[in-house]
């Protein structure tokens, strides 16, 4: 008889893509995860990972347990949530997805207060990119996702996902204290497009904004250091490099030799909750959704 536990880790390789991504998103060592899947080879009498470069890729076989996996994880999940909700409590695990600066600015607050109002609730976090959190809760991989758009591109939702508006996380300009800018308290969009930038990298939703928003001002947009973290970002504007264009979520506070500036109109992206609409009646979703909204309205 197949084991569960092993298609689950099967799944998770199939989700994250490789075995150390899977192990960190269930919470296990690589080595526990390769043993997993070596007895599930043997339960099954097939191969069902192959080295490819320096990963693993899933043969047939693997492909059709994994299919297997979701559609026993999906009547698995519909017990648990009727029994949380029998009980009326958050209880059991689960397991948050969310993008770096929410990660870091929002959910060890939000995660804190749950743990201590329901000890029967095992929290995991998971850090991803934004665009990648939508597929993780639609396939189970994780249970609720903090995800965020911008007006150039909107978050798309497939059916069978719960969405929520958790709030809008704006952004500013920072520049160098001694930069020609640095008294002001607001700038327009004409008055920084021919700066050197310091932006992500390109394929991100934060660089797609910038660019378009200075191409649109008549200037093509000198991005000079593009680099994915905002708190490299941050130390760039410190010695004078350049200028960004940085959320306020997760930013922390600011070093000396920066400065905060409005950019008007100004730039906002939206911050939401998703979850399985299978799981809409788990009283941990509810909680974890609630907590979300409270903490951010408070520090709106």
């Amino acid at each position: 008889m197949l084991d569960l536990a092993r298609l689950k880790a099967l799944h998770a390789v199939h989700t994250h893509g490789s075995i150390g991504a899977a192990a960190a998103a269930l919470g296990y060592t690589p080595s526990a995860i390769s043993q997993q899947i070596a007895k599930l080879e043997r339960e099954a009498g097939s191969v069902l990972l192959e080295r490819q470069g320096r990963g693993v890729a899933l043969t047939d076989a693997a492909r059709l347990l994994v299919d297997t996996a979701q559609e026993l994880m999906r009547v698995v999940e519909a017990a648990e949530v009727a029994l949380e909700e029998q009980r009326g409590r958050p209880g059991g695990r689960l397991t948050v997805a969310a993008f770096p600066t929410a990660a870091c600015g929002l959910l060890p607050s939000v995660l804190a207060e749950l743990a201590a109002a329901y000890p029967a609730l095992d929290l995991r976090l998971v850090e991803v990119d934004a665009h990648l959190s939508v597929d993780l809760v639609a396939r189970g991989a994780v249970d609720l996702a903090v995800a965020h758009d911008w007006d150039i591109a909107p978050l798309p939702v497939p059916d069978g996902l719960g969405r929520v508006v958790i709030g809008d996380d704006r952004c500013d300009v920072l520049v160098p204290a001694e930069h020609r800018l640095a008294d002001r308290e607001a700038v327009q969009r004409a008055d920084v497009a021919s700066e050197r930038w310091i932006c992500q990298p390109p394929g991100s939703v934060c660089h797609e904004w910038l660019v378009r928003t200075l191409r649109e001002s008549g200037t093509e947009p000198d991005m000079a250091y593009q680099v994915g973290e905002y708190g490299t970002q941050v130390a760039l504007v410190q010695a004078g490099l350049g200028i960004a264009l940085v959320p306020r979520l997760g930013r922390g506070p600011l070093p000396d030799g920066v400065r905060v500036l409005r950019l008007d109109p100004a730039p906002v992206r939206r911050l939401y909750a998703l979850w399985r609409e299978g799981a809409s009646r788990r009283p941990s979703i509810t909680a974890a959704v609630d907590t979300l909204r409270a903490h951010w309205a408070d520090a709106a």
